[in-house]
């Protein structure tokens, strides 16, 4: 037991002696160290700091929210590889003397700067002009804003930024040409007939929008013109595209209207000379008088034969194997046939027909 009591001590000691042997590493308190988490598993020599985020601080009133704002927080966000964006928002109260109303409240201000991916915080109440104090108290670096001059609201100075210019914390950002919360006033204001029938149109009465009862009644007449002449351009615009289908199909039908006349005579004659050929054949076939030479068949009716005889005569029509056949008047027929028709057909051979 003794022995295995020393053999205990002794390991114990050996162990001790080994941790000691260990190099530490001075870590100063009073400077904050961010550790990367990819190097924590590395060996000690290979843990590398990094730097503390510079804080940048951006400002504005940020009414209507769009995307020019967002850029330009963008860019603030974008100055240093490590930044850590402050915005600070005017409240209701302070800035109505300074840029007038806005469209939207302080709480919905602060609430769209909370959505934007590169705002860190929001500083709520921020004052219109920076001061020392304000800087310290945020510990801000460098305010970051376009370089145009924004008057002092009290007349004392001809620029807000003038102080942190003077001590080197302004950083420069650009402007988003085309877009800005007095540009989006505009637009509504330019069209505001429309935008009031469209919420009208919606279920909004004209007390919700502020509007009389005689100007809700002129803009429905307006808007009723307005609509009317849509229908209007709409149908010139469809008779315009008709006139333009007719005018390439009128134009077709000169270039080729020699060539389809041509082609429909030619399918015409020939149709009408089979078919005159068909009703011939077949009149001479049903129509061949019984009794008769086989010379006289029908054409022996109808064509003109002259003859020095007495008996010829000129009739509108008469029957034919119980078929009625017209004659066309001035056609002379032979007297001889229509004798012998008139006593096959008549019970009174005695009735002069001519």
């Amino acid at each position: 037991m003794a022995r295995m009591t020393k053999r205990r001590q002794g390991g114990m000691a050996s162990r001790e002696g080994k941790l000691s042997d260990l190099p530490t590493m001075a870590v100063d308190v009073a400077k904050p160290l961010v550790v990367d988490p990819e190097a924590a598993f590395t060996s000690p020599d290979k843990v590398t700091p990094i730097e503390k985020p510079v804080r940048v601080y951006a400002d504005g009133i940020y009414d209507l929210f769009h995307f020019g704002h967002a850029r330009s927080l963008e860019q603030a966000k974008k100055l240093f590889p490590n930044t850590y964006l402050l915005v600070g928002c005017c409240n209701d109260e302070n800035h109505p003397e300074i840029q007038g109303k806005t469209v939207m409240t302080e709480a919905e201000r602060y609430e769209s700067l909370r959505h934007c991916k590169w705002v860190d915080e929001v500083i709520p109440n921020a004052p219109w002009v920076i001061s020392q104090e304000f800087i310290e108290k945020h510990q801000i670096d460098y305010v970051a804003h376009d370089s145009l001059p924004y008057a002092d609201a009290s007349g004392a100075g001809k620029d807000v930024y003038e102080f942190v210019k003077a001590i080197g914390k302004f950083k420069e950002t650009n402007r988003t040409e085309g877009i800005s919360t007095s540009d989006v006033i505009m637009r509504i204001l330019k069209d505001y007939n429309q935008y009031v029938m469209r919420n009208l149109a919606r279920g909004y009465t004209r007390k919700d929008l502020g509007v009389s009862y005689v100007k809700e009644k002129q803009l429905r007449v307006n808007m009723g013109i307005t609509k009317l002449r849509q229908k209007v351009k709409e149908h010139q615009q469809k008779l315009h595209t008709v006139a333009k289908t007719a005018r390439i199909v009128h134009n077709e039908w000169l270039e080729n209207a020699d060539r389809w006349v041509a082609g429909f005579l030619e399918k015409f004659e020939e149709g009408c000379h089979i078919m005159e050929t068909a009703i011939k054949g077949r009149i001479q076939e049903r129509w061949k008088p019984k009794g008769l030479p086989q010379e006289l068949t029908l054409s022996g009716f109808l064509r003109k034969v002259e003859l020095s005889t007495s008996k010829f005569c000129l009739l509108e029509g008469f029957t034919l194997d119980g078929i009625a056949v017209p004659t066309i008047r001035g056609k002379w027929l032979r007297a001889d046939v229509m004798e012998y028709q008139a006593k096959q057909r008549f019970s009174d051979p005695s009735r002069e027909l001519w």
